[in-house]
């Protein structure tokens, strides 16, 4: 049994996380996981902490095999399925990295678009907080993209938060930024607003989608259309009731 208390930072922990949410992707997990550590060797010293949300096919015995191969890959299990935001702050929660990067466990994100993401938010500075993937050349179904269309537009002119593409798995972002965030399921989807809400500013990086490696979408679009109108709505209200921090000096006499 996995404790849910995350593990303590220290000074031998990795400068960067990389973060993959999956659910039933046996098939694409070592692919990825080559993918990930072909980008990233010699670049960074990172970990990999997949996030098992609730799988029932062979993806915890699949992670368990690349596990005896790479001592900077963990694992972290839900017992029932969650969802998607709550498998990325798990892993955020349980990463050990000041920079997060995140991308999706089907294999459409290319991760050597990483290396992008994390070297914008190194030399955004303190103020950059979130670099956000926008992909070109989607490689999803007509009616998938025509979806996401709708949905980036609706987004857009309520939020106004300049993104096009808010549904790319592929971020990085600071560790401590993400966890201050207010968490509510769907999260995932409203990043820009909600760091632009925060102060921070956003770099945005091109990256080309693909085709996923096997199996099918375990997270659909009919059984969160309403909660996502919701989660707008949320969203909206929270932007419009940020108020600016006052500035303050401690007194100490």
């Amino acid at each position: 049994m996995m404790s849910d208390i995350p593990p303590t930072r220290n000074a031998t922990a990795p400068a960067v996380s990389i973060v993959v949410p999956v659910r039933n992707e046996a098939g694409n997990v070592a692919p990825l996981i080559a993918e990930i550590a072909a980008a990233l060797d010699d670049r960074w010293a990172y970990e990999i902490v997949y996030v098992n949300d609730g799988s029932t096919d062979a993806t915890a015995e699949r992670l368990a095999e690349e596990m005896g191969k790479r001592a900077n890959l963990r694992q972290v299990r839900h017992a029932k399925s969650s969802g998607q935001s709550a498998a990325v702050r798990t892993g955020v929660r349980f990463a050990r990295g000041g920079i997060v990067a995140t991308l999706d466990g089907d294999g459409q994100n290319n991760p050597v678009f990483l290396r992008d993401l994390i070297t914008a938010i190194e030399n955004g500075g303190a103020r950059t907080g979130l670099a956000a993937g926008q992909r070109v050349g989607r490689k999803d179904t007509g009616f998938k993209k025509f979806q996401s269309r709708v949905a980036n537009g609706v987004r857009n002119a309520i939020l106004r938060d300049g993104t096009r593409d808010t549904g790319c798995g592929l971020k990085a972002f600071r560790r401590d930024v993400f966890l201050a965030l207010p968490y509510f399921d769907g999260l995932h989807r409203f990043l820009p607003a909600l760091v632009r809400r925060e102060g921070y500013d956003i770099v945005y990086v091109d990256v080309i989608d693909r085709p996923r490696h096997s199996g099918v979408s375990n997270y659909g679009f009919f059984d969160r259309l309403w909660i996502g109108i919701m989660d707008l709505a949320g969203v909206w209200w929270l932007v419009r009731r940020k108020k600016t921090t006052p500035v303050a000096t401690e007194v100490t006499s």
